[in-house]
């Protein structure tokens, strides 16, 4: 009956080592995996964040030329009101004239 029971144990012993054993290796493949699988997600998320980095210095860039388009554009828009009111001025004083001159 001692006997018996020693090998029953044995046994039980034996299969719990295995079980253990096949979910140690199970373990490690999944850990394997998931190094791998995080690997790959991290150098991807690298690659988008430098492509963000870019874009942002793209845009800043950008920002700034339109800043600089903006100030040309205001110092033209005066330069063009400036010339404006003096072709309006040149009519108002020759309009006196344009009764004398024929039209061709």
């Amino acid at each position: 009956m001692i006997l018996a029971s020693f090998l029953v144990s044995l046994l039980l012993v034996a299969g719990a080592v295995t079980y253990m054993a096949a979910r140690g290796i199970s373990l490690f493949r999944q850990a394997k995996g998931t190094g791998r699988t995080l690997t790959a997600e991290l150098s991807s998320f690298e690659e988008r964040a430098i492509r963000t980095e870019r874009l942002l210095s793209e845009a800043e860039r950008s920002s700034q030329a339109l800043a600089e388009a903006q100030e040309r554009l205001r110092i033209s828009l005066a330069r063009l009101q400036v010339l404006t009111e003096a072709l309006e001025r040149s009519r108002r004083r020759t309009q006196w004239i344009r009764g004398y001159v024929p039209y061709v």
